[in-house]
């Protein structure tokens, strides 16, 4: 084994959510028609390694249901200044012995940790 390559997000509304993580700076590798009117969505952040994809047709996984998933960023206060700027809310920044960590959520309440400097 070499790598984790995609994980899947559960979404309800898998344009909206697209829309949603283009804005929070991840890019769409791609889109295509997949099953049952679903599409499959995978994107990335822009310097690459593990993906995404936006998925809705996993009846185990609920929309809103995933957190713990961390994001490296190099500042964190200027990710979160950046990210705000745009309209997304970014929890506080907290400090824990093991970094600064802030929370993104998405529209269906995937819970991402930005972690920084």
């Amino acid at each position: 084994m070499k790598a984790i390559e995609i994980i899947s997000i559960p979404v309800t509304n898998q344009q909206e959510a697209k829309e949603f993580y283009l804005k929070f700076g991840f890019k769409l590798i791609v889109e295509n028609p997949f099953q049952n009117g679903s599409n499959w969505i995978q994107m990335g952040l822009p310097d690459g390694g593990t993906s995404i994809t936006l998925v809705n047709w996993f009846p185990q996984l609920k929309p809103g249901s995933i957190a713990g998933y961390v994001i490296k960023c190099d500042d964190l206060d200027t990710t979160i200044a950046e990210l705000t700027a745009k309209g997304i809310t970014v929890g506080n920044a907290d400090q824990t012995p093991w970094g600064r960590f802030a929370t993104v959520k998405d529209p269906d309440g995937n819970a991402w940790s930005l972690h920084g400097k």
